[in-house]
């Protein structure tokens, strides 16, 4: 299975490595000095079950790659539709094109693009950065990957893309309520990341006090109850299922957008709280608290200037 990485960041490169690892023939798309390490010393990946492949695959030019049987979308939101223009080259009458990015939305950017017979949906979930060219780092020993098709059948090639994984070594499984498990994720990521990246904290603090815990669970909340009128098959209660998982993790444990808040990067804000107000008005449900997430980080969504 020829498996084309479109982002080979922290989730892209992990997965890759993984993919790699277990036989398939996998190829990455990457940028700057990430790119020249793994062209010269391979992928590297530090943590809980580290690995190095030390020869990959890996160019700024998709169409050196030439068609792929997959395609793992694994970029940043903000550089989606960069992305999807890039790897035209990758996309053949029978290649399909699995998103593992943050949020709900993606997938409509991807079907407007190539039409709904070339997606599958997907989640993933890895706590990864990339800690130094051409190294990537997990921080805990979670790692999943899921996907399927969205009318809920097992197809051949999701049942291909299972095997490939599973002989990476990856926890996956070919969902058949992948667009329920999308939104499972979403409902917590949206908590995480906006608690978080506003509060500038770590999980911990953040559900050990009465009144920040009580916002994390009411930010939760409304993405559950924007995902049901949506017609997603959540639980009423399943924020008070996404508040037990909080309390399971490390109270270190903090979001992908906390950290690019730091680091001065773009945040994808606009797609989570910001999406969350966006599905929320089309159906009618008022979203305050997302709202005022979105609004607080307004100013430093672009990033700093260079």
């Amino acid at each position: 299975m020829r498996i084309a990485i479109m982002g080979s960041g922290g989730l892209g490169g992990y997965f890759g490595a993984r993919l790699a690892h277990g036989g398939a023939d996998v190829h990455f798309i990457a940028r700057g000095k990430h790119l020249q390490a793994m062209k010269s010393d391979g992928l590297r990946i530090e943590g809980p079950s580290a690995l190095h492949i030390p020869r990959v695959d890996a160019t700024d030019n998709p169409a050196e790659i030439g068609v792929a049987d997959v395609v793992m979308v694994c970029v940043k939101l903000w550089d989606t539709d960069s992305a999807l223009e890039q790897i035209r080259p990758l996309v053949g009458p029978g290649t399909t094109l699995v998103s593992f990015q943050n949020g709900v939305l993606k997938d409509q950017t991807l079907k407007a693009a190539y039409g709904t017979s070339h997606i599958m949906g997907g989640v993933g979930y890895v706590a990864t950065t990339i800690d130094r060219p051409g190294v990537i780092r997990q921080t805990g020993p979670m790692q999943r990957l899921l996907f399927g098709e969205f009318d809920g059948s097992r197809s051949p090639r999701g049942e291909a893309l299972l095997a490939a994984c599973l002989a990476g070594g990856i926890n996956a499984e070919l969902s058949e309520h992948i667009l329920r498990e999308i939104w499972q994720k979403y409902v917590f990521l949206v908590g995480l990341s906006g608690t978080t990246t506003t509060m500038r904290r770590t999980i911990g603090p953040i559900r050990e006090n009465p009144q920040t815990r009580a916002f994390l669970l009411d930010v939760m909340r409304e993405v559950v109850a924007v995902g049901r009128a949506q017609g997603v098959d959540l639980a009423e209660d399943y924020a008070e299922v996404r508040l037990k998982l909080a309390d399971d993790v490390s109270p270190d444990m903090t979001s992908s957008m906390h950290h690019d808040l730091e680091r001065g990067n773009r945040l994808e804000v606009r797609w989570l709280a910001g999406g969350v107000v966006e599905l929320g008005r089309a159906k009618g449900v008022p979203t305050p608290l997302n709202r005022a997430i979105a609004d607080i980080l307004a100013l430093h969504a672009a990033g700093k200037s260079p």
